[in-house]
């Protein structure tokens, strides 16, 4: 299988300004040295706590930030340094929708103009030409023509985040980066956004990078997943092995998080001490060791690599280092 994106050694930082001329002091390593591949067709999951770069990797991966060091290819094209008319097309095959449905949608625009506006920008639609196509869009995600002239606010979160998803499709995507779409939402919204985001991706023959910390929502959607810590992926694998095979202390400890619906069956949870470090000034060695229950001296002092135990498993941990 083809990857449609691929990444090698993508590093963002960002400046840290201080002093009385406002230079940079100091670095936010917010992604730091990762590489993965991105499967056509396929949902790669990212896991991991607030703070740990999720969001920036996936913003760097659209070029909506622009990386610092690496290479980054979007079918088999190096997208890293391209800009203006280049970058312009490029931007019709890579979409995002975004965390929160209420600050995403703009208030004072009516649902026709927010999803028709890229239809309007790449494919100069207006008129009846536009409603015809934006109902069509609408249709998909399971809305209507009544709710073609309203405004976002006049919606509740779940139909928010459909019109979100319905701007993400107007122009036909390979690719759709999905940032946390269904955290600000109920549960049983939950469930209908992703059977929608799942029947649109085999419809439509989409890929998507599935952002979220919640690693119940990735078991349900994603093909592969990738956990990451402090700007560094610490495992990746496959999601058929998310809760059996587990290896990395971190990952552990995110699924002992995840509520079990049986009431009656019983799962010890890890408890992590401590916050996640800053990305300004990360721990030596392993960026985990600070929390980490099975720490052992080597960790402080020694990076690990992302060590292969099997053709679709990956962990970065001493415990599992082979050399």
């Amino acid at each position: 299988m083809l990857p449609l994106v691929r990444i090698r050694h993508l590093k963002k930082y960002f400046p840290v300004m201080g002093g009385v001329l406002l230079k940079p002091i100091g670095w936010v390593k917010a992604v730091d040295d990762v590489s993965l591949d991105i499967i056509k067709g396929e949902t790669f999951g990212l896991v991991g706590e607030s703070g740990s770069g999720k969001t920036t990797l996936g913003e760097t991966i659209l070029m909506l930030q622009k990386p610092t060091k690496g290479e980054l290819y979007f079918n088999e094209k190096e997208i890293s340094q391209i800009k203006g008319e280049e970058m312009r097309k490029l931007r019709a095959s890579m979409q995002i929708v975004f965390q929160d449905p209420y600050s995403s949608l703009n208030p004072r625009m009516l649902v026709r103009d927010i999803v028709g506006e890229p239809l309007k920008t790449h494919r100069n639609l207006g008129g009846e030409g536009l409603d015809e196509e934006v109902l069509k869009l609408l249709a998909k995600v399971g809305l209507g023509e009544q709710h073609l002239r309203r405004y976002p606010h006049e919606f509740s979160g779940g139909q928010r985040q459909r019109i979100a998803i319905a701007r993400a499709i107007a122009l036909d995507p390979a690719f759709i980066v999905l940032d946390e779409p269904t955290s600000a939402l109920d549960v049983s919204v939950q469930v209908k956004i992703l059977e929608l985001l799942k029947s649109l991706q085999k419809d439509l023959k989409l890929t998507y990078l599935f952002i979220s910390h919640d690693l119940s929502v990735v078991e349900r959607i994603s093909d592969h997943v990738a956990v990451m810590y402090l700007g560094k992926l610490v495992e990746l694998y496959s999601a058929r092995e998310i809760t059996e095979n587990a290896l990395h202390p971190y990952t552990k400890a995110l699924i002992s998080a995840v509520p079990i619906p049986d009431p009656r069956a019983k799962r010890k949870k890890i408890l992590l001490s401590g916050t996640i470090p800053s990305p300004v000034n990360p721990p030596r060695g392993c960026r985990f060791h600070t929390r980490c229950p099975a720490v052992r001296s080597e960790c402080m002092e020694e990076e690990p690599q992302l060590w292969n135990v099997t053709s679709e498993h990956f962990v970065a941990c001493h415990l599992y280092n082979r050399r």
